[in-house]
Protein backbone atom coordinates (compact mmCIF):
# COMPACT_ATOMS: atom_id res chain seq x y z
CA UNK A 1 0.00 0.00 0.00
CA UNK A 2 1.36 3.42 -0.94
CA UNK A 3 2.17 5.72 1.97
CA UNK A 4 0.61 9.16 1.85
CA UNK A 5 3.14 11.86 2.72
CA UNK A 6 3.80 13.55 5.03
CA UNK A 7 3.50 10.97 7.80
CA UNK A 8 2.20 12.13 11.17
CA UNK A 9 4.18 10.76 14.14
CA UNK A 10 3.64 13.58 16.63
CA UNK A 11 0.53 12.32 18.40
CA UNK A 12 1.96 13.21 21.82
CA UNK A 13 1.75 16.86 20.73
CA UNK A 14 -1.81 16.60 19.43
CA UNK A 15 -4.09 14.10 17.75
CA UNK A 16 -6.42 14.33 14.80
CA UNK A 17 -9.99 14.77 16.00
CA UNK A 18 -11.87 11.54 15.35
CA UNK A 19 -14.52 12.10 12.64
CA UNK A 20 -17.08 10.48 14.95
CA UNK A 21 -16.37 13.17 17.57
CA UNK A 22 -16.65 15.87 14.91
CA UNK A 23 -20.01 14.47 13.80
CA UNK A 24 -21.30 14.63 17.37
CA UNK A 25 -20.15 18.26 17.67
CA UNK A 26 -21.62 19.64 14.44
CA UNK A 27 -25.22 20.32 15.61
CA UNK A 28 -23.90 22.39 18.52
CA UNK A 29 -22.26 24.90 16.20
CA UNK A 30 -25.52 25.87 14.46
CA UNK A 31 -28.78 24.17 15.51
CA UNK A 32 -28.21 23.60 19.24
CA UNK A 33 -26.16 26.69 20.01
CA UNK A 34 -27.65 27.58 23.41
CA UNK A 35 -25.66 28.58 26.49
CA UNK A 36 -25.79 25.66 28.91
CA UNK A 37 -26.23 28.14 31.79
CA UNK A 38 -29.45 29.54 30.22
CA UNK A 39 -32.01 27.51 32.11
CA UNK A 40 -35.23 29.21 31.09
CA UNK A 41 -35.59 28.04 27.48
CA UNK A 42 -35.12 25.04 25.19
CA UNK A 43 -31.83 26.20 23.68
CA UNK A 44 -30.19 26.35 27.10
CA UNK A 45 -31.70 23.02 28.15
CA UNK A 46 -30.26 21.33 25.05
CA UNK A 47 -26.82 22.68 25.90
CA UNK A 48 -27.12 21.60 29.52
CA UNK A 49 -28.25 18.10 28.52
CA UNK A 50 -25.28 17.78 26.15
CA UNK A 51 -22.84 18.87 28.88
CA UNK A 52 -24.39 16.42 31.35
CA UNK A 53 -24.05 13.54 28.88
CA UNK A 54 -20.39 14.40 28.24
CA UNK A 55 -19.80 14.56 32.00
CA UNK A 56 -21.17 11.02 32.27
CA UNK A 57 -18.97 9.84 29.37
CA UNK A 58 -15.84 11.39 30.88
CA UNK A 59 -16.62 10.04 34.34
CA UNK A 60 -17.26 6.52 33.02
CA UNK A 61 -13.83 6.44 31.37
CA UNK A 62 -12.02 7.06 34.67
CA UNK A 63 -14.33 5.37 37.20
CA UNK A 64 -15.62 8.62 38.70
CA UNK A 65 -18.96 10.27 39.40
CA UNK A 66 -20.17 12.85 36.86
CA UNK A 67 -20.30 15.37 39.72
CA UNK A 68 -16.52 15.01 40.06
CA UNK A 69 -15.79 16.33 36.55
CA UNK A 70 -14.89 20.02 36.18
CA UNK A 71 -14.62 21.38 32.63
CA UNK A 72 -11.59 23.46 31.65
CA UNK A 73 -9.88 24.65 28.48
CA UNK A 74 -7.29 21.86 28.61
CA UNK A 75 -4.65 20.20 30.76
CA UNK A 76 -2.67 23.39 31.36
CA UNK A 77 -5.69 25.04 32.99
CA UNK A 78 -6.59 21.81 34.81
CA UNK A 79 -3.06 21.58 36.23
CA UNK A 80 -3.11 25.21 37.31
CA UNK A 81 -6.50 24.86 38.98
CA UNK A 82 -5.51 21.63 40.73
CA UNK A 83 -2.09 22.73 41.96
CA UNK A 84 -2.73 26.37 42.83
CA UNK A 85 -6.28 25.69 43.99
CA UNK A 86 -5.31 22.85 46.35
CA UNK A 87 -2.16 24.54 47.67
CA UNK A 88 -3.95 27.76 48.54
CA UNK A 89 -6.95 25.95 50.01
CA UNK A 90 -4.83 23.74 52.29
CA UNK A 91 -2.06 26.27 53.03
CA UNK A 92 -0.62 26.15 56.53
CA UNK A 93 -0.43 29.94 56.77
CA UNK A 94 -2.06 33.05 55.24
CA UNK A 95 -0.88 34.69 52.04
CA UNK A 96 2.28 36.69 52.51
CA UNK A 97 3.77 34.37 55.14
CA UNK A 98 6.64 31.95 54.73
CA UNK A 99 6.42 28.17 55.08
CA UNK A 100 2.81 27.99 53.88
CA UNK A 101 3.18 24.27 53.23
CA UNK A 102 5.27 21.69 51.41
CA UNK A 103 4.64 20.49 47.84
CA UNK A 104 6.31 17.61 45.97
CA UNK A 105 6.63 17.37 42.18
CA UNK A 106 9.14 15.81 39.77
CA UNK A 107 11.82 17.70 37.88
CA UNK A 108 10.73 16.22 34.54
CA UNK A 109 7.06 17.17 34.79
CA UNK A 110 5.44 19.16 31.98
CA UNK A 111 5.92 22.92 32.23
CA UNK A 112 2.20 23.17 33.02
CA UNK A 113 3.06 21.59 36.40
CA UNK A 114 6.54 23.01 36.94
CA UNK A 115 5.58 26.64 36.36
CA UNK A 116 2.57 26.68 38.75
CA UNK A 117 4.80 25.06 41.39
CA UNK A 118 7.43 27.75 40.87
CA UNK A 119 4.71 30.40 41.16
CA UNK A 120 3.70 28.88 44.50
CA UNK A 121 7.32 29.01 45.65
CA UNK A 122 7.13 32.78 45.25
CA UNK A 123 3.98 32.76 47.42
CA UNK A 124 5.77 31.13 50.36
CA UNK A 125 5.29 27.42 49.64
CA UNK A 126 8.27 25.08 49.87
CA UNK A 127 8.52 22.86 46.78
CA UNK A 128 10.67 19.73 46.42
CA UNK A 129 11.39 18.76 42.81
CA UNK A 130 12.34 15.08 42.76
CA UNK A 131 15.24 14.21 40.46
CA UNK A 132 14.32 11.15 38.38
CA UNK A 133 16.73 8.22 38.03
CA UNK A 134 18.19 7.32 34.63
CA UNK A 135 15.07 5.30 33.71
CA UNK A 136 12.80 8.28 34.46
CA UNK A 137 10.43 6.44 36.84
CA UNK A 138 9.28 8.24 40.01
CA UNK A 139 8.55 5.64 42.70
CA UNK A 140 6.55 5.54 45.90
CA UNK A 141 9.81 5.21 47.84
CA UNK A 142 11.18 8.43 46.34
CA UNK A 143 8.05 10.36 47.31
CA UNK A 144 7.98 8.79 50.77
CA UNK A 145 11.55 9.90 51.41
CA UNK A 146 10.70 13.48 50.42
CA UNK A 147 7.46 13.74 52.44
CA UNK A 148 7.32 15.85 55.58
CA UNK A 149 4.78 16.56 58.28
CA UNK A 150 3.79 19.74 56.44
CA UNK A 151 3.42 18.14 52.97
CA UNK A 152 0.03 19.23 51.67
CA UNK A 153 0.20 18.34 47.97
CA UNK A 154 2.00 15.85 45.73
CA UNK A 155 1.82 16.20 41.92
CA UNK A 156 3.36 13.40 39.85
CA UNK A 157 2.45 12.84 36.18
CA UNK A 158 1.23 9.39 35.15
CA UNK A 159 2.99 9.00 31.80
CA UNK A 160 5.76 11.33 30.70
CA UNK A 161 5.00 13.30 27.56
CA UNK A 162 8.55 13.16 26.15
CA UNK A 163 9.89 9.73 27.09
CA UNK A 164 6.66 7.86 27.85
CA UNK A 165 7.83 6.41 31.16
CA UNK A 166 5.08 5.41 33.60
CA UNK A 167 5.43 6.54 37.20
CA UNK A 168 4.15 4.56 40.22
CA UNK A 169 0.98 6.65 40.41
CA UNK A 170 -1.38 4.23 42.24
CA UNK A 171 1.31 3.47 44.83
CA UNK A 172 2.08 7.18 45.30
CA UNK A 173 -1.64 7.92 45.62
CA UNK A 174 -2.00 5.29 48.35
CA UNK A 175 0.97 6.79 50.19
CA UNK A 176 -0.57 10.27 50.05
CA UNK A 177 -3.83 8.97 51.49
CA UNK A 178 -1.90 7.28 54.29
CA UNK A 179 -0.05 10.51 55.07
CA UNK A 180 -2.95 12.93 54.67
CA UNK A 181 -1.65 14.76 51.57
CA UNK A 182 -3.66 15.63 48.46
CA UNK A 183 -2.50 13.74 45.35
CA UNK A 184 -2.71 15.20 41.85
CA UNK A 185 -1.61 13.55 38.62
CA UNK A 186 -1.24 15.07 35.17
CA UNK A 187 -2.70 12.20 33.13
CA UNK A 188 -2.70 13.96 29.76
CA UNK A 189 -0.84 11.20 27.93
CA UNK A 190 -2.44 8.41 29.96
CA UNK A 191 -6.22 8.80 29.96
CA UNK A 192 -7.92 7.28 26.94
CA UNK A 193 -4.92 5.07 26.20
CA UNK A 194 -4.50 3.14 29.45
CA UNK A 195 -7.05 1.78 31.98
CA UNK A 196 -7.94 4.32 34.68
CA UNK A 197 -9.94 3.99 37.89
CA UNK A 198 -9.55 6.96 40.23
CA UNK A 199 -10.83 4.97 43.21
CA UNK A 200 -8.57 1.98 42.68
CA UNK A 201 -5.63 4.23 41.84
CA UNK A 202 -6.03 6.51 44.91
CA UNK A 203 -6.25 9.75 42.91
CA UNK A 204 -7.64 13.01 44.34
CA UNK A 205 -7.12 15.35 41.39
CA UNK A 206 -6.45 14.39 37.77
CA UNK A 207 -5.94 16.50 34.63
CA UNK A 208 -6.51 15.47 31.04
CA UNK A 209 -7.17 17.08 27.69
CA UNK A 210 -9.41 16.42 24.69
CA UNK A 211 -6.88 16.95 21.93
CA UNK A 212 -4.49 14.26 23.19
CA UNK A 213 -7.18 11.57 22.86
CA UNK A 214 -8.77 12.31 19.47
CA UNK A 215 -11.09 15.02 20.74
CA UNK A 216 -11.03 18.76 19.91
CA UNK A 217 -8.50 21.30 21.12
CA UNK A 218 -9.44 23.90 23.71
CA UNK A 219 -11.31 21.60 26.09
CA UNK A 220 -10.12 19.56 29.06
CA UNK A 221 -11.26 18.20 32.37
CA UNK A 222 -10.18 18.06 35.98
CA UNK A 223 -11.31 15.21 38.19
CA UNK A 224 -11.93 16.48 41.75
CA UNK A 225 -12.60 13.83 44.42
CA UNK A 226 -15.85 14.42 46.36
CA UNK A 227 -15.50 11.86 49.15
CA UNK A 228 -12.86 10.00 51.20
CA UNK A 229 -11.46 12.64 51.25
CA UNK A 230 -13.57 15.48 49.87
CA UNK A 231 -11.14 17.76 48.03
CA UNK A 232 -11.76 21.49 47.97
CA UNK A 233 -10.11 24.00 45.64
CA UNK A 234 -9.70 27.74 45.72
CA UNK A 235 -10.86 29.10 42.37
CA UNK A 236 -8.23 30.76 40.19
CA UNK A 237 -10.84 32.28 37.85
CA UNK A 238 -13.87 34.23 39.09
CA UNK A 239 -17.01 35.42 37.38
CA UNK A 240 -20.35 33.65 37.60
CA UNK A 241 -19.67 30.63 39.75
CA UNK A 242 -19.86 28.03 36.98
CA UNK A 243 -18.67 24.46 37.65
CA UNK A 244 -19.67 24.59 41.32
CA UNK A 245 -17.65 27.75 41.81
CA UNK A 246 -14.36 26.13 40.81
CA UNK A 247 -14.15 27.41 37.23
CA UNK A 248 -16.25 30.36 36.12
CA UNK A 249 -16.91 31.01 32.45
CA UNK A 250 -19.42 30.07 29.76
CA UNK A 251 -18.88 26.42 28.92
CA UNK A 252 -17.57 25.40 25.51
CA UNK A 253 -20.56 23.16 24.84
CA UNK A 254 -19.42 22.17 21.34
CA UNK A 255 -15.95 21.18 22.53
CA UNK A 256 -17.33 19.39 25.58
CA UNK A 257 -19.60 17.29 23.34
CA UNK A 258 -16.56 16.27 21.30
CA UNK A 259 -14.58 15.56 24.45
CA UNK A 260 -17.34 13.32 25.79
CA UNK A 261 -17.61 11.42 22.51
CA UNK A 262 -13.82 10.93 22.46
CA UNK A 263 -14.03 9.47 25.97
CA UNK A 264 -16.79 7.09 24.91
CA UNK A 265 -14.78 5.94 21.87
CA UNK A 266 -11.64 5.44 23.98
CA UNK A 267 -13.56 3.35 26.48
CA UNK A 268 -14.68 0.92 23.77
CA UNK A 269 -11.49 0.82 21.67
CA UNK A 270 -8.70 1.26 24.21
CA UNK A 271 -7.70 -2.38 24.62
CA UNK A 272 -7.26 -3.23 20.95
CA UNK A 273 -5.74 0.16 20.19
CA UNK A 274 -3.18 -0.18 22.98
CA UNK A 275 -1.98 -3.57 21.74
CA UNK A 276 -1.77 -2.37 18.16
CA UNK A 277 0.21 0.76 19.04
CA UNK A 278 2.52 -1.21 21.32
CA UNK A 279 3.30 -3.56 18.43
CA UNK A 280 4.05 -0.66 16.10
CA UNK A 281 6.21 1.12 18.68
CA UNK A 282 8.22 -2.03 19.37
CA UNK A 283 8.78 -2.57 15.67
CA UNK A 284 9.92 1.02 15.22
CA UNK A 285 12.30 0.69 18.16
CA UNK A 286 13.60 -2.72 17.12
CA UNK A 287 14.27 -1.77 13.51
CA UNK A 288 16.05 1.49 14.32
CA UNK A 289 18.16 -0.15 17.02
CA UNK A 290 19.18 -3.06 14.81
CA UNK A 291 19.98 -1.05 11.69
CA UNK A 292 21.98 1.74 13.32
CA UNK A 293 24.92 1.91 15.71
CA UNK A 294 25.14 4.20 18.77
CA UNK A 295 21.40 4.37 19.37
CA UNK A 296 19.88 4.95 22.81
CA UNK A 297 16.23 4.52 23.76
CA UNK A 298 15.44 7.03 26.51
CA UNK A 299 13.33 6.09 29.51
CA UNK A 300 12.51 2.77 31.13
CA UNK A 301 12.83 -0.28 28.88
CA UNK A 302 9.34 -1.62 29.71
CA UNK A 303 7.44 0.90 31.88
CA UNK A 304 6.47 3.07 28.93
CA UNK A 305 3.31 4.22 27.26
CA UNK A 306 2.50 2.21 24.13
CA UNK A 307 2.57 5.16 21.74
CA UNK A 308 5.77 7.10 22.61
CA UNK A 309 9.34 6.35 21.56
CA UNK A 310 12.15 8.76 22.47
CA UNK A 311 15.38 7.71 20.81
CA UNK A 312 18.81 9.35 20.48
CA UNK A 313 21.31 8.87 17.66
CA UNK A 314 24.96 9.46 18.51
CA UNK A 315 27.06 11.76 16.29
CA UNK A 316 24.00 13.36 14.69
CA UNK A 317 22.62 16.85 15.30
CA UNK A 318 18.90 16.75 16.03
CA UNK A 319 17.77 19.77 14.02
CA UNK A 320 19.69 18.53 10.97
CA UNK A 321 18.06 15.14 11.39
CA UNK A 322 14.60 16.72 11.51
CA UNK A 323 15.40 18.57 8.27
CA UNK A 324 16.57 15.29 6.74
CA UNK A 325 13.26 13.56 7.48
CA UNK A 326 10.94 16.44 6.58
CA UNK A 327 8.27 14.01 5.38
CA UNK A 328 7.89 12.67 8.92
CA UNK A 329 6.14 14.94 11.41
CA UNK A 330 7.78 14.31 14.78
CA UNK A 331 9.60 16.35 17.40
CA UNK A 332 12.93 16.74 19.13
CA UNK A 333 11.22 17.43 22.46
CA UNK A 334 7.79 18.41 23.77
CA UNK A 335 5.69 20.71 21.59
CA UNK A 336 5.71 23.43 24.25
CA UNK A 337 9.51 23.73 24.18
CA UNK A 338 10.29 22.96 20.55
CA UNK A 339 11.11 26.62 19.84
CA UNK A 340 14.05 26.42 22.23
CA UNK A 341 17.57 25.56 21.07
CA UNK A 342 18.39 24.10 24.48
CA UNK A 343 18.42 20.30 24.78
CA UNK A 344 15.34 18.77 26.40
CA UNK A 345 15.23 19.43 30.15
CA UNK A 346 13.46 16.07 30.53
CA UNK A 347 16.37 14.17 28.96
CA UNK A 348 18.92 16.22 30.88
CA UNK A 349 17.12 15.40 34.15
CA UNK A 350 17.77 11.71 33.37
CA UNK A 351 21.48 12.38 33.01
CA UNK A 352 21.51 12.24 29.20
CA UNK A 353 24.44 14.31 27.92
CA UNK A 354 23.91 17.41 25.80
CA UNK A 355 25.13 15.70 22.62
CA UNK A 356 22.72 12.78 22.84
CA UNK A 357 19.91 15.00 24.13
CA UNK A 358 20.36 17.24 21.07
CA UNK A 359 20.20 14.18 18.80
CA UNK A 360 16.92 12.78 20.12
CA UNK A 361 13.63 12.27 18.32
CA UNK A 362 10.24 11.74 19.91
CA UNK A 363 8.13 9.57 17.62
CA UNK A 364 4.56 9.20 18.86
CA UNK A 365 2.00 6.95 17.20
CA UNK A 366 -1.76 7.24 17.06
CA UNK A 367 -5.09 5.84 15.94
CA UNK A 368 -4.30 6.27 12.23
CA UNK A 369 -0.65 5.14 12.30
CA UNK A 370 0.02 2.12 10.06
CA UNK A 371 2.72 -0.52 9.71
CA UNK A 372 3.56 0.87 6.27
CA UNK A 373 4.18 4.28 7.82
CA UNK A 374 6.48 2.71 10.41
CA UNK A 375 8.44 0.96 7.63
CA UNK A 376 8.75 4.22 5.71
CA UNK A 377 9.85 6.13 8.82
CA UNK A 378 12.52 3.56 9.67
CA UNK A 379 13.97 3.67 6.16
CA UNK A 380 13.95 7.48 6.09
CA UNK A 381 15.54 7.88 9.52
CA UNK A 382 18.24 5.28 8.83
CA UNK A 383 19.08 6.98 5.52
CA UNK A 384 19.22 10.44 7.11
CA UNK A 385 21.34 9.33 10.07
CA UNK A 386 23.83 7.52 7.84
CA UNK A 387 24.06 10.53 5.53
CA UNK A 388 24.70 12.98 8.38
CA UNK A 389 27.32 10.70 9.89
CA UNK A 390 29.29 10.60 6.63
CA UNK A 391 29.83 14.34 7.12
CA UNK A 392 30.83 14.07 10.79
CA UNK A 393 34.55 14.00 11.69
CA UNK A 394 33.54 12.79 15.17
CA UNK A 395 31.88 9.76 13.58
CA UNK A 396 35.12 8.99 11.74
CA UNK A 397 37.04 9.15 15.02
CA UNK A 398 34.48 6.85 16.66
CA UNK A 399 34.80 4.33 13.81
CA UNK A 400 38.58 4.39 14.29
CA UNK A 401 38.05 3.34 17.90
CA UNK A 402 38.90 6.71 19.46
CA UNK A 403 36.92 7.69 22.57
CA UNK A 404 35.73 11.15 21.57
CA UNK A 405 34.72 12.05 25.12
CA UNK A 406 38.35 11.84 26.26
CA UNK A 407 39.75 14.14 23.58
CA UNK A 408 41.09 17.41 24.96
CA UNK A 409 40.20 20.06 22.40
CA UNK A 410 42.65 22.93 22.01
CA UNK A 411 41.22 26.43 21.95
CA UNK A 412 42.83 29.68 20.88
Amino acid sequence: MAVKLPIYMDNAATTRTDPRAVEAMLPYFTEKFGNSASRNHKFGWEGEDAVDLAREQAAALIGASPKEIVWTSGSTESNNLAIKGAARMYAKGPEGTKNRGHIIAAAHEHKAVLDPCKRLQNEGFDVTFLQPPADGVITRAMVAEAMRDDTILVSIMWGNNEIGTINEVPEIGALCHERGAIFHTDATQWVGKMPTDVERDHIDLMSWSGHKMYGPKGVGALYVRRRNPRVRLEAIQDGGGHERGMRSGTLNVTGIVGFGKACELAMHEMETERERLLGLRRKLERELSSRLEVVQVNGHAERRLPHILNISFGYVEGESLLMGIKDIACSSGSACTSASLEPSYVLKSLGVGDELAHSSLRLSLGRWSTEEEVDYAVDAIVKAVNHLRTMSPLWDLYKEGIDVSKIEWQTH
